[in-house]
């Protein structure tokens, strides 16, 4: 199949440090990651540090989807179907679509699932369509973290719209307050960044989750991670769980 990309046309110095990461990566074991935590129990934060550590790609359900439906994939065409109808769009589609998506280069070495699996269901599923490929979920990374310790982590949550660089009044304050420090304009909180619609979206989570956690479990894959701790201190967990 011809390359969408002319090699000629690409910088050296862009070629030298792919071939270069690409043999960084060689040496390493494949890892296939499910990451699960409430909002705000920085799965974001550690995602992008795990990924380039063990040269993993990112799969966030979410954005392959929209990547899928403006594509105009055939998986896509049928997402987007549903969406329009308002319907959700079915757990064999998203499979379908992760199934797609690991299937490629960035991807050999294996996977952070990220948003997904929701369900019993969907972790069935999932394990199904592994196992047709003759690989298997490894590890279950659970960012445990106490609702109260979130709500002051969001609720305390503020935007620079324009450039999305975000501030906490607790933990990375502005240096003067309700204001960027690149710019000097005003930051904003997101409307869904209050303690009453985290609250329902943390019982949702509870509810629909913990069954997933108890399911993978009992398979011995699950790591408890200490959530509300530094990012620093997270990835070090992370590290000392996934090294060999």
């Amino acid at each position: 199949m011809a390359s969408a990309v002319d090699l000629a046309d690409v910088p050296v110095t862009d070629l030298m440090s792919e071939l270069l990461r690409r043999m960084k990566c060689a040496s390493k074991p494949d890892k296939r990651l499910i990451l699960i935590g409430p909002p705000g129990s920085g799965k974001g934060t550690q995602s992008p540090t795990i990924k380039e550590e063990y040269c993993l790609c990112h799969l966030a359900t979410g954005d392959m989807l929209r990547a899928a439906v403006a594509a105009k994939t055939p998986l896509g065409i049928k997402a987007k179907e549903s969406m329009d109808k308002g319907e959700l769009v079915s757990d064999d589609l998203v499979i379908g679509i992760i199934d797609e998506a690991i299937k490629k280069p960035s991807c050999q070495k294996g996977f952070i699932l990220d948003g997904f699996p929701r369900t019993v269901v969907q972790a069935e599923k999932l394990d199904s369509m592994l196992e047709k490929q003759g690989t298997k979920v490894d590890k279950v990374l659970n960012f445990d973290i106490a609702d109260s310790v979130l709500e002051e982590r969001i609720t305390g949550r503020w935007i620079h719209p324009a450039s999305g660089r975000s501030y906490h009044t607790k933990f990375a304050p502005p240096k003067v307050p309700g204001l960027d420090d690149v710019t000097g304009e005003l930051l904003i909180q997101r409307k869904d960044d209050n303690a009453e619609v985290l609250k329902s979206r943390l019982e949702a989570f509870h509810k629909q989750t913990q069954p997933v956690i108890e399911y993978y479990n009992k398979k011995g894959l699950v790591a408890q991670l200490h959530a509300e701790g530094s990012p620093r201190d997270v990835t070090s967990e992370i590290k000392s769980i996934l090294s060999p």
